[in-house]
């Protein structure tokens, strides 16, 4: 199954569009990861083609298995040009984690929050393939872009985490979002 979901332009920003990723992503991608900021914030960053590639593999049995829905996030008008990723990750029975990244290019140009809320109201609302009843979202506590985005993004703050080395090794927020037939 092939899923695309059309995000609209708002005022001066272009309209997206998220699609499965394909192997004629893996410069673009690796592109995007020779970011700093992004490097810092992953918590495995890609650094060469080979590992886009087993990356992009991963990403592709994620649908087969319904268990992970990866997203390119691209320009509606050129569906080559990559300004994101956004994912949701089935955790446990009816929840998942959703994550999202923006490239250099693309940042404070509203990609992230439109992205997210596209994918978070497709899992809760749409897709068939998992019932779901709440995304998370996780982020280092001094991540405020991330909080910002969150919070835009219909996802209440839980709960502040401890460090939870290696793949946690800063404090962190827990946002949630549920249905929007359910209260959070």
């Amino acid at each position: 199954m092939t899923v695309r979901l059309s995000v609209p332009g708002e005022g001066t920003s272009t309209a997206l569009l998220l699609r499965p990723w394909r192997r004629d992503d893996i410069k673009n991608l690796v592109a995007a990861h020779q970011d700093e900021l992004l490097r810092r914030t992953l918590t495995t960053p890609l650094t060469d083609e080979p590992q886009a590639q087993e990356w992009l593999k991963a990403q592709a049995a994620g649908w087969v298995e319904a268990t992970r829905f990866s997203f390119a996030v691209v320009s509606n008008a050129d569906d080559q040009f990559l300004l994101g990723y956004v994912v949701v990750k089935v955790e446990t029975a009816g929840v998942a984690q959703v994550g999202y990244w923006t490239a250099a290019h693309a940042r404070g140009t509203g990609v992230a929050p439109r992205a997210l809320a596209t994918a978070s109201r497709w899992a809760l609302e749409t897709q068939k393939m998992v019932s779901l009843s709440r995304l998370e979202l996780f982020h280092a506590i001094d991540n405020s872009a991330s909080c910002r985005v969150a919070n835009k993004c219909g996802y209440a703050l839980r709960e502040v985490l401890t460090p939870a080395p290696p793949a946690f090794p800063s404090m962190g927020h827990r946002h949630v979002r549920v249905p929007s037939r359910q209260s959070p």
